[in-house]
Parts: structure tokens; C-alpha cells; sequence
């Protein structure tokens, strides 16, 4: 099994669509058994999947009171498992802090045996979630859209992980039209692209991966071109 989390200093920059989809990419283009395990308080992944929320337990995995394998729910997508987020994770970074315990969810995704692959779609800040997720991921994906903030964000994430986990850096939502994604692309040419495209949206408002409802679309090889990238870092 390998973990790849999808993080980001910064929010709204695309996270949940990219773990969804990427999600998707590792279940039916790589027949992998994946599991994307969504630990945003704001549940967008899991309501992407289908997820309805309301309940209050998702906490409940990380104090023990719960086992992960509980919490398990199957998508519609074939070999895709979700373990959905709710509100309750609103105080995520104060459980683990008064857990004391900095490798809580290594062990509890060691615990979750029957999957090849679990994508986390992780809250965004410099949180005690992101340094638990930093000592549990194989490969941290980090969603960059090319502004000058943006990037900030992404330089400050790289200096704080010093290098303990392999970091993936993505530029999204992008627009080869407008001169300022175009310079930087060209200082980052060796970065995955994934384009700014009312597809990836018209699927997120239905509920359904690009990858389902348009498999033609730029945006959906983007997605796949990224997935063989990632694939490759595992091996």
C-alpha cells in the first residue's frame, strides 16, 4: 500500500478535485484498490462522492473509539473506497495535539490493509494534520496555481518539510492565455499541468469524475498524464 496526500498551505486552489479524480485515475486506469480518505472539515471530497454527510464520527477514528475499516463506505466508481469527512474534524489539529502521539495516523493507515492505494485529501495550514500526514504519505502532491501567492505558499511548504517526505509540486488551473500562467510554466517547465477547464467543474457540480463524464477532455489526459507521474515516484 502507498499513501499519496494531496496538501496545500493554501485552500480553494483545487485540492478535492484533484484528489477525487486522481482517486479515480488509480482505480480504473491503474485497477488499483483505493481508498481516498478525506480529513477536510469541509467534507468536498467526500460530497463529490456521493457522501451526504451529517454524521459527527469522523473524529472518532483518530481517538480510537471507531475503527477506520467502520467508517469505510463504497463509491460508485469500481475499486474506489471513500472514509468521509464530517465536521467533526473542525478540531482535528487539537486531538492530535492532546494525543501526543506524532505518528497516530501512520499506524491507523497501517491498519488498512486491503487497499493498494490511499489518497488524503488533507485540510490546508501549517497544522499539526499536515505534519501527521507528512510522516505517513509516500508522496505529497501539492496543488500550485500560478499566481505569485501561490507560489509563496509552495516555497514555505517545501521549507517545511525539509525534505522528510517526496513532494510533487502541480500547476492547476491553468490558463496558457494569460501571460502571468505563462511565465510560470516557463520557470517551471518541468512541473505536471492540469488546465483550467469548465469540464473539471461541470463534473464536480454532478457528483462525478471528469474521467466518467468526459474522457476525451484535455483536462481528463492531464489528470491520467499526472496519475503515470505519481505511479512512476512509487515505484
Amino acid at each position: 500500500m502507498a499513501t499519496i496526500a494531496i496538501y496545500s498551505l493554501k485552500g480553494g486552489v483545487g485540492k478535492s478535485t484533484l484528489a477525487v479524480n486522481l482517486s479515480w485515475c488509480a482505480a480504473t486506469l491503474s485497477s488499483r484498490r483505493t481508498l481516498l480518505w478525506d480529513l477536510d472539515p469541509q467534507a468536498a471530497s467526500s460530497w463529490m462522492l456521493g457522501e451526504d454527510g451529517g454524521g459527527e464520527r469522523a473524529h472518532a477514528v483518530f481517538s480510537r473509539h471507531v475503527p477506520p475499516a467502520r467508517l469505510i463506505r463504497v463509491t460508485a466508481v469500481d475499486r474506489l473506497d471513500l472514509l468521509p469527512a464530517d465536521a467533526s474534524l473542525r478540531d482535528l489539529n487539537h486531538l492530535f495535539r492532546t494525543l501526543a502521539k506524532k505518528r497516530r495516523l501512520a499506524r491507523l493507515l497501517e491498519e488498512l490493509g486491503d487497499h493498494d492505494r490511499v489518497v488524503l485529501d488533507c485540510p490546508p495550514g501549517l497544522t499539526e494534520t499536515a505534519d501527521q500526514v507528512a510522516r505517513a504519505a509516500d508522496l505529497i502532491v501539492v496543488p500550485v496555481v500560478p499566481s505569485a501567492l501561490s507560489e509563496r505558499a509552495w516555497s514555505e511548504v517545501d521549507r517545511h518539510l525539509g525534505g522528510r517526505t517526496p513532494t510533487l509540486p502541480v500547476h492547476v488551473m491553468v490558463d496558457r492565455r494569460r501571460a502571468l500562467h505563462a511565465e510560470a510554466l516557463a520557470r517551471h517547465p518541468d512541473w505536471p499541468v492540469i488546465p483550467m477547464a469548465s469540464a473539471v467543474e461541470s463534473a464536480a457540480t454532478s457528483r462525478r469524475c471528469l474521467g466518467e463524464v468526459a474522457p476525451r477532455a484535455p483536462a481528463s489526459a492531464a489528470f491520467a498524464e499526472l496519475w503515470k507521474r505519481i505511479e512512476k515516484r512509487l515505484a
